[in-house]
Order: structure tokens, then C-alpha cells, then sequence
């Protein structure tokens, strides 16, 4: 069981913000409990002129809520906005197999909007995760959960979604071993490559007919928080989706968070006042380095 409610929330197209975290990997440089399911519409007092007499058009967003994650839904891109986690040594603890789950449609998504299996199918692209199945051991309605193509994205497969970003997530669920409490928001992003002199934004879309955006980019923000400190660690980084080299460095793809904000047009962890003394760089206060296929021992332990 879980909760879904759809509310009205602008599209994400990503924007021209982070030019440099380019598609070859290079160094980036930042420009300026489960509920019952539930739906409705809340566009507020939007409706109540002449205009919208018969109807608010949208943009709408679906906002789901389950046991390991929470996220919200684009309509238009067939992909997760982003998708919200909060992880401790607790409660990353599970036996839960991921053998034992399928991927699957998410009928609370209405027909017409709604990412389906066959869209991948010989697309070229992997499934991917943004709540990671190795997150949610917990059972195996979390484990299924993570399933829903509605937390998926296109990824390219060999060397990011089964190396780069599988070591990213890695090392975030290892930040537990060093923080009693850390939140990652997770997406894609849709930026644009310059050509010639001007700035275009290209994404290829898979399906037939053609149904689901392939982001041109990955996100992770990360607030991390020890019991013992009154500050928070804060961290950001964007990925390019494509093969990424394992000698490139995490900190190469590291970002100013207000960078990401604006490229996707979402605001992360608002509640948490930025300042000296309140949050601190993530990488001051841990080593950000990846340790590649760690998570493949940690899946199959000899």
C-alpha cells in the first residue's frame, strides 16, 4: 500500500545553469509508514476566475509516498522529478532480495502519462534506480516498491549505471557509517551543450511511439547530520549520463547545490538555513571518494 497525491508543480526541463558539467566527465564549474493510496487535485484558487471556468490544465506532478522513499512524477518526461530518501544504519538493515522483484508499470499513474516496460525494451538503456533497490532491504513490499518504473530513468548501462552511479550509491548509504542521519534527493537533469555559439538542449526519447525522455544528466543532494554536531554536511553532485572513466574523481562532478536548484527548477532541504555554523561542505568533513565495485562484493560476499 502507499500514498499517492497529485498536485499542481511545474515541469522540470532543466535550464541554461550548469554549462560545465559536461559530458565528457571534466571538471564542473557552477554558472550564476505506508499509507492508504490516495488522489486529488489541489490547484488551489487557480480555478476560481473566468478563465479556467472549465478546467486547470497542469502542469500536474503525481507526489508518491512509500515505505522507503518519496517522490514526485513528470508527466510530460516520464520520469521521476526526484525522489527522496533518509537513510540510517538501521534502517538500511534487511534481507530482502532484489532477485525476487520485477520491474512494473505504476497504474497509479494515469494511462496516458505513464512509463511502460515496452518503452524499454531494446532501447539501448538500462532501468535505473533513483531510491536503489539496495536501499530498501528493509521487506519486500519496500524491495518491490523500488520497482515502479516511476522511480526509474534511462541510464546508460555499462560504465555509469552498473559502475558510476552504482558506486555513488554506495557511498552514500555508506555515509551511515559516518552520520546517524543522511537525506538524498535524487533525479535527472536535462541541460544543455553548446554548438557552435549557442546553447541547445538535446534528449533522446525511447519508445514506440517515442514515450520517455533519457535525461542528459543524474543528481544526488545529500544533507548529512551527526547526533553529536549542531551542523549539517551538505553535498551535491551531477553526473553526465554516459560512461564514466572509475579514475574520474566524485569531487570533479561535486556542484554548488543552488546550481542544481536552478537547473531543475526545485528547491532542496529549504528548511535548513545556509549558513556558517548550520551546514558545512559534505567533502570537509568526509573523504568523497568512491570504491568501485564495492557494491557487487557487498550483493554477492564470497
Amino acid at each position: 500500500m502507499h500514498r499517492i497525491i497529485t498536485f499542481v508543480a511545474g515541469t522540470v526541463l532543466g535550464g541554461g545553469v550548469i554549462y560545465a558539467v559536461s559530458r565528457t566527465g571534466k571538471q564542473p564549474t557552477a554558472v550564476p509508514a505506508p499509507m492508504q493510496f490516495e488522489r486529488r487535485a489541489t490547484p488551489g484558487d487557480n480555478t476560481d476566475n473566468e478563465f479556467l471556468k472549465h478546467g486547470y490544465p497542469g502542469p500536474v506532478s503525481d507526489f508518491m509516498l512509500r515505505s522507503r522513499y518519496a517522490a514526485s512524477y513528470n508527466r510530460a518526461l516520464r520520469n521521476p522529478n526526484w525522489v527522496a530518501e533518509h537513510l540510517t544504519r538501521d534502517n538500511l538493515k534487511g534481507t530482502a532480495d532484489r532477485a525476487n522483484s520485477e520491474f512494473k508499470e505504476d497504474k497509479d499513474i494515469p494511462a496516458m502519462f505513464r512509463a511502460l516496460l515496452k518503452d524499454y525494451y531494446r532501447s539501448g538503456f538500462d532501468r535505473g534506480h533513483m531510491c536503489p533497490a539496495a536501499d530498501a532491504k528493509k521487506d519486500t513490499e519496500s524491495m518491490n516498491d523500488t520497482f515502479f518504473l516511476s522511480n526509474i530513468a534511462p541510464q546508460v548501462g555499462k560504465g555509469f549505471n552498473r559502475n558510476y552511479w552504482a558506486s555513488l550509491e554506495t557511498f552514500v548509504r555508506d555515509l551511515t557509517k559516518s552520520f546517524d542521519d543522511v537525506y538524498c534527493i535524487s533525479g535527472p537533469l536535462y541541460l544543455p551543450e553548446k554548438q557552435g555559439d549557442k546553447w541547445f538542449v538535446n534528449y533522446e526519447v525511447i519508445g514506440d511511439p517515442p514515450n520517455v525522455a533519457v535525461p542528459t544528466h543524474f543528481f544526488k543532494v545529500i544533507l548529512a547530520k551527526r547526533n553529536n554536531e549542531p551542523a549539517f554536511a551538505i553535498g551535491a553532485f551531477a553526473l553526465p549520463n554516459k560512461e564514466i572513466d572509475n579514475d574520474t574523481p566524485l569531487t570533479s562532478f561535486s556542484l554548488p547545490i543552488e546550481s542544481i536548484e536552478k537547473a531543475a527548477g526545485l528547491t532542496f532541504f529549504d528548511k535548513v538555513e545556509r549558513k556558517v555554523g548550520v551546514v558545512a561542505p559534505l567533502c570537509s568533513k568526509i573523504q568523497c571518494t568512491l570504491e568501485h565495485d564495492a557494491w557487487k562484493k557487498k550483493r554477492n560476499p564470497k
